[in-house]
């Protein structure tokens, strides 16, 4: 009687700690995440409870799982959904007491019933193939596709390991809501454990998400505003840096979300940033630097340079030209950037928009580079000063520390103090009656003229 309520008890504060991670806020960190919920009717070995906020990595991931898979054979059950998050369980798990529209009851069953579980409530996400390819190399079985239809008429050879992979759907793309979804996918969590336990099977089960899921609430699932919200926004790919190396050292960095070029006689816009350049004709020195961006039919090149200035007593670099090359006609347009485009030669510059025809940082050489428009989007460069860090210096941005704004206001609090000032003087200046007339006594004369 003592080990069946000593059983219980494990079982309710296995329960209490899953549900506890949904509650619990994203943490901080930057990087992306996906739960990971685990459990089999066979014995899985502890693992210390991690401190709060903790990212287990796949490496912790993968160490966990060789003692689990280490002898024998395993059938591992791999539901893999589409979008995954702890938020997915704190909307629709039914965690703030409301049990009876829990969209994850036969989740919980099977997690009441196993005979251990484990959960990683944060497990770093390194792309859509890592965990299946984890458990392939681990058990040294290939997945195996499987769906809640086929499983009861598959012949399981359990002299062997199986990796069976159940895909469930999202509801990102879905004309249904995210609970129907997510309830859909539970009764197919069911169906396959009943699968399995009618043939008689023992096995693992795993429960994770292909990448992390983007929230959605019930109120947006009826078209309602969404208020404030703390959800962690999805990571953005942001490409590597265009860089020139020398000896194996980087030389010259450039970034740019976009590199939009429009040639003479052409009304579309070319954005280079989406090619892969090579960089022959590129060249640097402590005094001069090229970078020369060869793409399919285009070469654009940056020519910088650094001297020292002794009014400010340090080397600043500039940006001197810009040239752009068709290289199927020969044609030609060039543009000084040295006016605007500047910074301290151990510094990088950059500017959200340079441009050569709006609040134009690159002026045409000549009448005929006026008919090319150039426009390079969150733009950064440097020519100097890198030795061998792969990491732009700080940047000098384009944007003045007074902007039109930041003087609007100045100029509207100055006004706002002066009249205020002035106000305060004038009623400091006001003089009171240092005489009554006294009823008892004579009157006050006033004399009417002087």
């Amino acid at each position: 009687m003592k080990m069946a309520e000593s059983r219980n008890c494990s079982k309710g504060s296995i329960m209490a700690f899953i549900f506890f991670f949904a509650a619990c806020l994203a943490s901080g960190s930057s990087t992306a995440q996906v739960p990971l919920l685990m459990w089999s009717n066979k014995s899985l070995p502890p693992l210390a409870s991690p401190p709060a906020g903790h990212i287990t990595s796949m490496e912790e991931l993968a160490a966990y799982l060789s003692p689990v898979f280490g002898s024998g054979s395993h059938t591992v059950l791999l539901f893999l959904q589409d979008k995954l998050s702890k938020d997915d369980f704190t909307l629709f798990g039914g965690v703030f007491g409301n049990k009876q529209k829990s969209a994850f009851k036969n989740l919980e069953v099977a997690l009441q019933s196993s005979s251990s579980s484990m959960s990683f409530p944060a497990l770093e996400w390194t792309g859509e193939s890592a965990i299946p390819t984890l458990l392939q190399e681990k058990l040294g079985a290939s997945p195996l596709l499987v769906d809640a239809d086929t499983l009861p008429h598959l012949s399981l050879n359990t002299s062997v390991s199986n990796l069976l992979l159940i895909n469930l759907p999202y509801c990102s793309n879905s004309l249904k809501s995210c609970e129907e979804v997510l309830s859909g996918n539970d009764e197919i969590i069911g169906n396959v454990l009943s699968s399995l336990k009618a043939k008689d099977v023992s096995y693992t089960a795993i429960y994770t998400g292909l990448q992390p899921s983007q929230v959605i609430s019930k109120s947006s699932s009826l078209n309602q505003q969404v208020g404030r919200t703390l959800l962690q926004a999805p990571g953005v790919d942001v490409r590597p840096p265009m860089m020139f190396n020398v000896s194996g050292a980087p030389c010259i960095m450039l970034w740019a979300q976009s590199l939009l070029i429009n040639i003479p006689g052409s009304s579309e816009w070319i954005d280079l940033a989406a090619q892969v350049p090579t960089y022959s004709g590129s060249m640097c020195n402590s005094t001069n630097s090229v970078l020369v961006l060869n793409f399919e039919n285009y070469t654009l090149s940056f020519s910088m340079s650094q001297r020292l200035y002794p009014v400010s007593a340090r080397n600043w670099f500039t940006l001197d030209s810009v040239q752009l090359q068709v290289r199927s006609t020969g044609q030609t347009g060039s543009f000084i950037g040295s006016r605007g485009i500047y910074a301290p030669a151990e510094y990088s510059f950059r500017c959200q928009s340079v441009s050569s025809f709006r609040d134009a940082l690159l002026i045409p050489v000549n009448k005929n580079s006026t008919q090319w428009s150039l426009n390079f989007i969150d733009f950064q460069i440097q020519g100097f000063g890198l030795s061998n860090r792969t990491n732009f210096s700080y940047a000098n941005d384009c944007a003045g520390f007074f902007t039109a704004g930041i003087w609007m206001g100045l100029i509207t609090s100055l006004l706002m103090l002066i009249i205020f000032v002035y106000g305060l003087h004038m009623i400091m200046q006001l003089n009171t009656m240092d005489r009554f007339d006294d009823p008892k006594g004579p009157s006050i004369s006033v004399p009417q003229s002087e």
